[in-house]
Protein backbone atom coordinates (compact mmCIF):
# COMPACT_ATOMS: atom_id res chain seq x y z
CA UNK A 1 0.00 0.00 0.00
CA UNK A 2 1.48 3.33 -1.06
CA UNK A 3 1.29 5.51 2.06
CA UNK A 4 4.50 7.53 1.79
CA UNK A 5 2.70 10.72 0.77
CA UNK A 6 -0.28 10.16 3.08
CA UNK A 7 -0.33 12.30 6.21
CA UNK A 8 -0.98 10.73 9.58
CA UNK A 9 -4.21 10.98 11.54
CA UNK A 10 -4.53 13.12 14.64
CA UNK A 11 -6.96 10.60 16.12
CA UNK A 12 -4.22 8.41 17.59
CA UNK A 13 -3.78 7.78 21.30
CA UNK A 14 -0.45 6.04 21.86
CA UNK A 15 -0.20 4.39 25.28
CA UNK A 16 2.83 2.23 24.52
CA UNK A 17 5.42 4.36 26.34
CA UNK A 18 3.80 4.00 29.74
CA UNK A 19 2.06 1.25 31.71
CA UNK A 20 1.21 -2.10 30.24
CA UNK A 21 2.68 -5.43 31.01
CA UNK A 22 5.61 -7.23 29.58
CA UNK A 23 4.97 -9.94 27.02
CA UNK A 24 4.61 -13.28 28.71
CA UNK A 25 6.12 -16.52 27.52
CA UNK A 26 4.49 -19.91 27.03
CA UNK A 27 7.15 -22.40 26.16
CA UNK A 28 6.57 -24.43 23.04
CA UNK A 29 3.12 -23.08 22.30
CA UNK A 30 3.77 -19.46 21.49
CA UNK A 31 1.81 -16.85 23.38
CA UNK A 32 0.87 -14.72 20.42
CA UNK A 33 -0.69 -17.49 18.38
CA UNK A 34 -2.55 -18.81 21.44
CA UNK A 35 -4.01 -15.38 22.11
CA UNK A 36 -4.88 -14.70 18.49
CA UNK A 37 -6.60 -18.06 18.08
CA UNK A 38 -8.44 -17.51 21.35
CA UNK A 39 -9.81 -14.18 20.19
CA UNK A 40 -10.73 -14.99 16.63
CA UNK A 41 -12.02 -18.53 17.27
CA UNK A 42 -13.98 -17.77 20.42
CA UNK A 43 -11.85 -20.11 22.53
CA UNK A 44 -11.30 -19.32 26.20
CA UNK A 45 -7.52 -19.28 26.61
CA UNK A 46 -7.58 -17.99 30.19
CA UNK A 47 -6.48 -21.35 31.67
CA UNK A 48 -3.36 -21.18 29.52
CA UNK A 49 -2.50 -17.75 30.87
CA UNK A 50 -3.24 -18.04 34.58
CA UNK A 51 0.29 -18.97 35.53
CA UNK A 52 2.00 -16.62 33.10
CA UNK A 53 3.90 -13.90 35.00
CA UNK A 54 3.08 -10.32 34.11
CA UNK A 55 5.69 -7.63 34.58
CA UNK A 56 4.77 -3.99 35.03
CA UNK A 57 7.01 -1.75 33.00
CA UNK A 58 8.27 1.78 33.61
CA UNK A 59 7.99 4.46 30.91
CA UNK A 60 10.13 3.39 28.01
CA UNK A 61 11.34 4.37 24.57
CA UNK A 62 9.70 2.80 21.56
CA UNK A 63 11.71 0.61 19.24
CA UNK A 64 12.11 1.60 15.58
CA UNK A 65 9.71 -1.21 14.68
CA UNK A 66 7.11 0.18 17.08
CA UNK A 67 7.58 3.67 15.68
CA UNK A 68 7.02 2.34 12.16
CA UNK A 69 3.90 0.48 13.29
CA UNK A 70 2.48 3.68 14.77
CA UNK A 71 3.22 5.68 11.64
CA UNK A 72 1.67 3.00 9.46
CA UNK A 73 -1.43 2.76 11.66
CA UNK A 74 -1.84 6.53 11.67
CA UNK A 75 -1.67 6.75 7.89
CA UNK A 76 -4.09 3.87 7.37
CA UNK A 77 -6.47 5.47 9.86
CA UNK A 78 -6.48 8.77 7.99
CA UNK A 79 -7.49 6.94 4.79
CA UNK A 80 -10.49 5.48 6.62
CA UNK A 81 -11.43 8.96 7.80
CA UNK A 82 -11.40 10.31 4.26
CA UNK A 83 -13.26 7.33 2.83
CA UNK A 84 -16.05 7.17 5.37
CA UNK A 85 -16.53 10.94 5.37
CA UNK A 86 -17.10 10.71 1.63
CA UNK A 87 -19.24 7.56 1.74
CA UNK A 88 -21.49 8.90 4.48
CA UNK A 89 -21.96 12.14 2.53
CA UNK A 90 -22.55 10.59 -0.90
CA UNK A 91 -24.46 7.45 0.04
CA UNK A 92 -26.27 8.51 3.21
CA UNK A 93 -26.38 12.29 3.06
CA UNK A 94 -25.00 12.64 6.56
CA UNK A 95 -21.76 13.42 8.36
CA UNK A 96 -19.24 10.97 9.76
CA UNK A 97 -17.38 11.30 13.06
CA UNK A 98 -14.18 9.20 13.08
CA UNK A 99 -13.01 7.08 16.00
CA UNK A 100 -9.79 7.34 18.00
CA UNK A 101 -7.30 4.51 17.55
CA UNK A 102 -5.58 3.51 20.80
CA UNK A 103 -2.18 1.88 20.39
CA UNK A 104 -1.02 -0.10 23.39
CA UNK A 105 1.53 -2.70 24.35
CA UNK A 106 0.77 -5.65 26.60
CA UNK A 107 -2.27 -4.49 28.54
CA UNK A 108 -4.47 -1.41 28.82
CA UNK A 109 -7.89 -0.41 30.09
CA UNK A 110 -11.07 0.54 28.26
CA UNK A 111 -14.69 1.17 29.30
CA UNK A 112 -15.43 -2.21 27.75
CA UNK A 113 -12.98 -3.89 30.14
CA UNK A 114 -9.29 -4.64 30.35
CA UNK A 115 -7.53 -5.13 27.05
CA UNK A 116 -4.55 -7.36 26.39
CA UNK A 117 -3.11 -9.50 23.66
CA UNK A 118 -5.80 -12.02 24.62
CA UNK A 119 -8.54 -9.71 23.37
CA UNK A 120 -6.88 -8.94 20.08
CA UNK A 121 -7.80 -5.78 18.15
CA UNK A 122 -11.27 -4.59 19.17
CA UNK A 123 -13.67 -1.68 19.11
CA UNK A 124 -15.30 -0.28 22.24
CA UNK A 125 -18.57 1.59 21.52
CA UNK A 126 -18.62 3.04 25.04
CA UNK A 127 -15.76 5.43 24.24
CA UNK A 128 -15.88 5.07 20.45
CA UNK A 129 -12.26 3.98 20.30
CA UNK A 130 -10.56 1.11 18.51
CA UNK A 131 -7.80 -0.69 20.43
CA UNK A 132 -4.75 -2.27 18.86
CA UNK A 133 -1.62 -3.86 20.28
CA UNK A 134 0.69 -3.27 17.33
CA UNK A 135 2.45 -6.54 18.11
CA UNK A 136 -0.59 -8.14 16.49
CA UNK A 137 0.84 -7.24 13.09
CA UNK A 138 3.70 -9.65 13.80
CA UNK A 139 1.23 -12.28 14.97
CA UNK A 140 -0.76 -11.91 11.79
CA UNK A 141 2.28 -12.28 9.58
CA UNK A 142 4.58 -14.71 11.38
CA UNK A 143 2.14 -16.91 13.26
CA UNK A 144 -1.06 -16.84 11.23
CA UNK A 145 0.48 -16.70 7.77
CA UNK A 146 -1.20 -13.46 6.72
CA UNK A 147 1.71 -11.23 5.80
CA UNK A 148 1.83 -7.96 3.91
CA UNK A 149 1.11 -4.38 4.79
CA UNK A 150 -2.39 -4.50 3.35
CA UNK A 151 -3.27 -7.45 5.57
CA UNK A 152 -2.36 -5.23 8.52
CA UNK A 153 -4.32 -2.35 7.01
CA UNK A 154 -7.34 -4.64 6.70
CA UNK A 155 -7.19 -5.30 10.46
CA UNK A 156 -7.40 -1.56 11.16
CA UNK A 157 -10.13 -1.06 8.55
CA UNK A 158 -12.16 -3.89 10.11
CA UNK A 159 -12.13 -2.25 13.55
CA UNK A 160 -13.02 1.12 12.03
CA UNK A 161 -15.89 -0.67 10.27
CA UNK A 162 -17.29 -1.52 13.71
CA UNK A 163 -17.26 2.20 14.44
CA UNK A 164 -19.16 2.75 11.20
CA UNK A 165 -21.72 0.21 12.45
CA UNK A 166 -21.90 2.13 15.71
CA UNK A 167 -22.43 5.41 13.87
CA UNK A 168 -25.29 3.78 11.94
CA UNK A 169 -26.91 2.39 15.10
CA UNK A 170 -26.33 -1.21 14.04
CA UNK A 171 -24.11 -2.13 16.99
CA UNK A 172 -26.72 -1.05 19.51
CA UNK A 173 -29.50 -2.93 17.76
CA UNK A 174 -27.46 -6.13 17.52
CA UNK A 175 -26.31 -5.95 21.14
CA UNK A 176 -29.90 -5.53 22.27
CA UNK A 177 -30.97 -8.53 20.18
CA UNK A 178 -28.10 -10.63 21.53
CA UNK A 179 -29.09 -9.94 25.10
CA UNK A 180 -32.55 -11.36 24.42
CA UNK A 181 -31.25 -14.43 22.57
CA UNK A 182 -29.74 -17.74 23.55
CA UNK A 183 -26.03 -18.36 23.12
CA UNK A 184 -26.27 -20.01 19.71
CA UNK A 185 -28.49 -17.28 18.29
CA UNK A 186 -26.31 -14.60 19.87
CA UNK A 187 -23.28 -16.12 18.16
CA UNK A 188 -25.15 -16.16 14.85
CA UNK A 189 -25.94 -12.46 15.19
CA UNK A 190 -22.30 -11.74 16.00
CA UNK A 191 -21.22 -13.58 12.86
CA UNK A 192 -23.50 -11.36 10.76
CA UNK A 193 -22.05 -8.30 12.49
CA UNK A 194 -18.48 -9.36 11.81
CA UNK A 195 -19.14 -10.30 8.19
CA UNK A 196 -20.72 -6.92 7.66
CA UNK A 197 -17.55 -5.33 9.05
CA UNK A 198 -15.55 -7.38 6.55
CA UNK A 199 -17.78 -6.11 3.75
CA UNK A 200 -17.40 -2.53 4.95
CA UNK A 201 -13.64 -3.06 4.95
CA UNK A 202 -13.99 -4.02 1.29
CA UNK A 203 -15.89 -0.78 0.61
CA UNK A 204 -12.95 1.10 2.13
CA UNK A 205 -10.47 -0.92 0.06
CA UNK A 206 -12.25 -0.01 -3.18
CA UNK A 207 -12.18 3.66 -2.25
CA UNK A 208 -8.40 3.63 -1.68
CA UNK A 209 -7.73 1.70 -4.88
CA UNK A 210 -5.36 4.42 -6.05
CA UNK A 211 -3.06 3.65 -3.13
CA UNK A 212 -2.99 -0.08 -3.73
CA UNK A 213 -0.09 -2.07 -5.10
CA UNK A 214 -0.21 -5.37 -7.00
CA UNK A 215 -1.14 -8.17 -4.61
CA UNK A 216 -2.68 -5.95 -1.92
CA UNK A 217 -6.23 -7.24 -2.31
CA UNK A 218 -5.01 -10.82 -2.22
CA UNK A 219 -3.19 -10.01 1.04
CA UNK A 220 -6.47 -8.85 2.56
CA UNK A 221 -8.38 -11.85 1.23
CA UNK A 222 -5.71 -14.18 2.57
CA UNK A 223 -5.89 -12.50 5.98
CA UNK A 224 -9.68 -12.90 5.99
CA UNK A 225 -9.27 -16.60 5.23
CA UNK A 226 -6.59 -17.09 7.89
CA UNK A 227 -8.80 -15.66 10.63
CA UNK A 228 -11.97 -17.54 9.73
CA UNK A 229 -13.49 -19.39 12.67
CA UNK A 230 -13.29 -22.78 10.97
CA UNK A 231 -9.63 -22.34 10.05
CA UNK A 232 -8.59 -21.12 13.50
CA UNK A 233 -10.53 -23.78 15.39
CA UNK A 234 -8.95 -26.46 13.23
CA UNK A 235 -5.53 -24.88 13.76
CA UNK A 236 -6.15 -25.00 17.51
CA UNK A 237 -6.75 -28.74 17.26
CA UNK A 238 -10.52 -28.57 17.46
CA UNK A 239 -13.17 -29.92 15.12
CA UNK A 240 -14.89 -26.76 13.83
CA UNK A 241 -18.18 -26.20 15.61
CA UNK A 242 -20.39 -23.81 13.58
CA UNK A 243 -22.68 -23.03 16.52
CA UNK A 244 -19.69 -21.51 18.35
CA UNK A 245 -18.55 -19.33 15.44
CA UNK A 246 -18.46 -15.61 16.18
CA UNK A 247 -16.74 -14.19 13.09
CA UNK A 248 -17.63 -16.47 10.18
CA UNK A 249 -15.83 -19.06 8.11
CA UNK A 250 -12.78 -18.35 5.98
CA UNK A 251 -14.91 -18.53 2.84
CA UNK A 252 -17.54 -16.18 4.25
CA UNK A 253 -15.05 -13.60 5.50
CA UNK A 254 -13.13 -13.40 2.25
CA UNK A 255 -16.33 -13.40 0.15
CA UNK A 256 -17.95 -10.55 2.06
CA UNK A 257 -14.75 -8.50 1.88
CA UNK A 258 -14.74 -9.12 -1.87
CA UNK A 259 -18.40 -8.09 -2.09
CA UNK A 260 -17.67 -4.72 -0.52
CA UNK A 261 -14.63 -4.25 -2.71
CA UNK A 262 -16.50 -5.06 -5.93
CA UNK A 263 -19.49 -2.82 -5.25
CA UNK A 264 -18.21 -0.01 -3.05
CA UNK A 265 -21.75 0.32 -1.72
CA UNK A 266 -22.99 0.27 1.86
CA UNK A 267 -26.22 -1.32 0.67
CA UNK A 268 -24.32 -4.40 -0.54
CA UNK A 269 -23.19 -5.09 3.03
CA UNK A 270 -26.59 -5.95 4.50
CA UNK A 271 -25.65 -9.27 6.08
CA UNK A 272 -28.74 -9.21 8.29
CA UNK A 273 -31.30 -9.56 5.49
CA UNK A 274 -29.65 -12.25 3.40
CA UNK A 275 -30.40 -15.96 3.66
CA UNK A 276 -26.93 -16.85 2.41
CA UNK A 277 -24.00 -15.82 4.52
Amino acid sequence: MRLRNVRGSRNIEDRRRTGGGGKASIGGVGLLIVLAIGYFAGIDVTPLLEDVPQQQTAPRDLSPEEERAAEFSSRVLVTTEAVWTQVFDQQLGRSYTPPVLVLYSGVTQSPCGGASGATGPFYCPADEKAYLDTEFFATLSRQLGAGGDFAAAYVIAHEVAHHVQNELGILGQVNQARQAAGQTQANALTVRLELQADCLSGVWARAVDGLLEPGDIEEALNAARKIGDDHLQARAGRVPQPHTFTHGTSEQRSRWFATGYKTGKLASCDTFSTDRL
